[in-house]
């Protein structure tokens, strides 16, 4: 079974909290992004109502390495943590295959840059949809069309091309999800 959760709609207004998911994809509990919340009980209390202990997390996916998205790493001592350039467990620094690279049997890591350089979105074939978790869109209305602190709108337009032909449902990086399709 393969499921996503939004576990914390995050937002970008005169404050900042990260959108916050839960991926159960097989063996590995993913959290998506664990940044900026009001308070961590934002983080802990739905996981806690999806029956998962921070412990229990395997993975942390960062879609890049902004505070907002990553403040809160610790929380899951037990998980490692997943970039666009690698794998960190403990003081391991692990490579892995980049673009394409799997968390899980679902669950898949594209390289998205633009709004930074080292931008990643996890792609999910959940089995009700199939998912992305990406910084190419802030909110739920696809605002901005132009990424104000974005590196690249070129590659920032391709990053979102590339997103919606793939995906039914988008989480973006500050608000909640948007359909595609479906």
């Amino acid at each position: 079974m393969t499921s996503v959760h939004l576990l914390h709609a995050g937002y970008a207004t005169d404050r900042v909290g990260s959108s916050i998911v839960l991926v159960r994809d097989g063996d590995a509990l993913i959290v998506v992004d664990p940044g900026m919340v009001a308070s961590r009980a934002r983080i802990l209390d739905p996981l806690r109502e999806l029956g998962v202990v921070p412990e229990a997390v395997t993975h942390v996916f960062l879609s890049h390495h902004h505070p907002d998205h990553t403040v809160n790493i610790a929380l899951f001592e037990n998980a490692e943590v997943v970039d666009f350039w690698a794998r960190y467990k403990d003081d391991l620094w692990l490579d892995h295959d980049g673009d394409g690279y799997r968390l899980g049997p679902r669950s898949t890591l594209w390289l998205t840059p633009g709004h930074t350089d080292e931008d990643a979105s996890l792609i999910v074939e959940a089995d009700d949809a199939t998912y992305a978790m990406t910084h190419l869109w802030w909110r739920e209305d696809r605002t901005p069309e132009v990424d104000p602190l974005g590196r690249d709108q070129a590659k920032i337009d391709a990053g979102r091309a590339r997103i919606l032909a793939a995906a039914d449902i988008v989480i973006p990086g500050h608000g909640g999800a948007f359909r595609v399709r479906g």
